[in-house]
């Protein structure tokens, strides 16, 4: 089962409130939407998968050894599919002590890593709009590891393993974020 886009929305306020990881949630939305498109796998159900992934991010206090668990436990309450469900687990590797071994797996993980990256970017710029970031802007930031520490780059390369190039991967990620900018107050 998936929820439609507006019961996931109301799921996703009523676990979380800080607008940032709201933010945040929908870049990792439309990524994983573009991701879908591209690969030729289920548009709705990646998107939703991105936008649910940090659903227990404030309850777990974003905790390495419990985030992704509490939202796979609220999400299989609900019925929802269990693929998106896994997803949502594995995107945190180490609250399950095991490794992603799925497309969808190294997808969620790419793409709602990489989100952190290019709104790092954007924020360097002047205008500090997304619009204006470049895709090789993306990638050569990528080699900073100063810059916006906190991004997992491994997770982002994991992009590799869906068969997309880091460059290609920064560009459909770009892509998909410019358009919900507005969303995104970038």
């Amino acid at each position: 089962m998936l929820l439609s886009r507006e019961d996931a929305l109301v799921l996703l306020h009523q676990y979380v409130k800080n607008d940032k990881m709201i933010e945040h949630s929908l870049a990792s939305e439309a990524v994983m939407k573009a991701l879908a498109a591209h690969l030729g796998r289920d548009e709705e159900k990646w998107a939703q998968a991105g936008l649910l992934h940090d659903l227990d991010v404030e309850v777990t206090n974003a905790d390495a050894h419990t985030h992704g668990l509490e939202s796979a436990r609220i999400l299989t309450e609900m019925g929802m599919d269990a693929d998106l469900v896994d997803a949502i687990k594995m995107h945190n590797e180490a609250a399950t002590g095991m490794e992603r071994n799925t497309e969808f797996q190294h997808a969620l993980a790419a793409g709602e890593t990489i989100t952190g990256l290019i709104t790092a970017t954007s924020l360097v710029y002047p205008d500090k709009k997304v619009s204006s970031v470049k895709p090789k802007s993306i990638t050569k930031r990528m080699k900073e590891k100063a810059f916006a520490a906190s991004v997992k780059r491994e997770n982002i390369l994991e992009c590799e393993k869906i068969g997309i190039s880091i460059d290609q991967f920064a560009a459909i990620a770009l892509t998909a974020m410019t358009g919900i900018a507005d969303q995104l107050g970038l």
